[in-house]
């Protein structure tokens, strides 16, 4: 596992992701409420944050986060996601080769946390971690999933000169969270 962590830490790092490695849930949510601290995430637009639900918000989760983090906000709308400065996702797998996130975003939900805010903080079990695209295939059928993102990066775009821009059609800054306590799905 360790070897899969180093060549996605290079690979993500590579196209200018920030990753960490966590044990538990409970350092991701102080991570994540130190994040929402550093940034100035307050309720007001343009400055809040949402987190779209997913298996590290059951048990204490959320009641856990809303106490410390008052501004967080786990109601997600398209306003919401559009006013938000931060927008925190789990993703469904982690990809070493290539240092890309695999999400099920059938629910409007998580592609709207993850497209729309200017930061994206995306959560992954560690034990999620697979070495290539087509191992993570053989795991996914069609029937269990409606729409899979791809997420390597932050968002970029080149014009015909190819000056690099990041961060207009979506978050300017990914911050990839492995959680080695946090499963998600069969394994």
């Amino acid at each position: 596992m360790e070897t899969l962590f180093e060549t996605f830490k290079a690979r993500a790092e590579a196209v200018s992701a920030e990753v960490h490695r966590l044990a538990t849930q409970r350092e991701a949510f102080d991570f994540v409420i130190n994040l929402l601290q550093e940034q100035g995430v307050e309720d007001v637009p343009g400055r809040g944050a949402i987190w779209a639900d997913g298996t590290i918000l059951k048990g204490f989760g959320k009641k856990y986060l809303a106490n410390e983090a008052p501004c967080l906000s786990f109601e997600i709308t398209r306003q919401a996601a559009a006013d938000a400065k931060v927008g925190i996702s789990q993703a469904d797998w982690a990809v070493a080769a290539t240092g890309t996130l695999v999400v099920d975003a059938a629910q409007v939900e998580q592609r709207l946390v993850s497209t729309l805010p200017s930061i994206h903080v995306a959560l992954v079990g560690t034990s999620r971690l697979r070495a290539d695209l087509p191992t993570v295939l053989k795991q996914l059928h069609p029937s269990q999933t409606g729409y899979i993102s791809l997420i390597t990066g932050p968002s970029r775009t080149a014009d015909i000169e190819r000056v690099l821009t990041i961060g207009v059609h979506g978050p300017e800054r990914l911050i990839i969270v492995f959680v080695d306590e946090l499963e998600r799905g069969n394994a």
